[in-house]
């Protein structure tokens, strides 16, 4: 082949090419259901079936930690820790799922047995098939380390978290009066055995931090009553509003960065979520989610 043949062929075929991009495809979007105006059972009933049902994160034989707020001794009205009707209904399902074992359980800032009773949550869980367990034995706790944090590279887990196959994140959302809001991240907290050291190391940054150390598989935010004022603890029910909301994802951040709005603020005003996101734990840019609204 003469030289200015070849020439030619090669020009025709490079505009016959289809152009080929060097730019990464976008990431997916955290998909979260938002569901309103229901019972905490009928809300996740519809909001868990719009993530694909409860056999989308449960398989037969696995073992499965659900990881709720009982930090006080409190009871369900008070709306300090999360409703124990919407506990139940989640070990029902994981249960109905083929689940091998569903152990509940929290590190608690009252003592454990008061908590777990008050709210309600002990007969919840162990009425629908589930196992209680302690939060207040260190010896049930491992260290591990996470060299990506920031502040908090290693700490004392709960073997709960860290044996299980499935991790279920179900915080009640409230005021915080550290922290500013309780809802997905901060719930971490209940993990660790050394909260105090979390408090005196910059707690913004430990919060962010400690969901290095098992990011759940699905998160449930319980907004059926909220404590608007006064948390962790709350000190009446003046300070509790009923929404009947919840939100559920598999991104905690973006799942708290929604929350935000039903406790009237803004993403500036709760920083851990901004860190978490830093950290690559989820987004809490809303053109980043895909939001299902939906009405129980």
């Amino acid at each position: 082949m003469k030289r200015r043949d070849f020439l030619k062929q090669g020009a025709a075929l490079a505009v016959a090419a289809p152009a080929v991009s060097l730019a990464a495809a976008p990431a997916a979007k955290s998909k979260v259901a938002v569901v309103r105006n229901g019972e905490p059972n009928e809300l996740f009933q519809k909001g868990i079936a719009a993530l694909g049902g409860i056999t989308a994160f449960v398989k037969p034989g696995q073992k499965v930690v659900v990881k709720p707020n009982i930090g006080w001794d409190r009871a369900p009205e008070f709306a300090a820790n999360t409703n124990p009707i919407l506990i139940g209904e989640i070990v029902r399902q994981c249960i109905a799922a083929g689940a091998a074992q569903v152990e509940v359980f929290d590190h608690t800032c009252s003592a454990w047995s008061r908590c777990y009773r008050t709210s309600g949550i002990a007969a919840a869980v162990e009425a629908a098939g589930g196992k209680m367990v302690r939060g207040d034995d260190k010896d049930a706790y491992r260290e591990v380390e996470r060299p990506q944090a920031l502040n908090m590279k290693k700490a004392l887990i709960h073997r709960a978290i860290l044996d299980a196959d499935v991790f279920i994140n179900v915080p009640i959302l409230k005021h915080h009066g550290g922290a500013k809001m309780t809802a997905c991240l901060k719930n971490f907290m209940g993990l660790v055995w050394d909260r105090q050291y979390m408090h005196r190391h910059n707690l913004t940054q430990c919060i962010a931090d400690a969901v290095l150390y098992r990011k759940p598989d699905l998160n449930i935010v319980d907004a059926y009553r909220v404590m608007q004022t006064n948390g962790p603890q709350g000190v009446s029910l003046a300070d509790v509003r009923t929404l009947r909301y919840q939100i559920l994802s598999t991104d905690p951040v973006a799942a708290d960065a929604l929350a935000t709005k039903l406790l009237r603020f803004t993403l500036a005003e709760v920083p851990h979520i901004r860190r978490a996101a830093l950290l690559g734990l989820g987004t809490d840019d809303e053109t980043r989610m895909e939001i299902l609204r939906i009405e129980a």
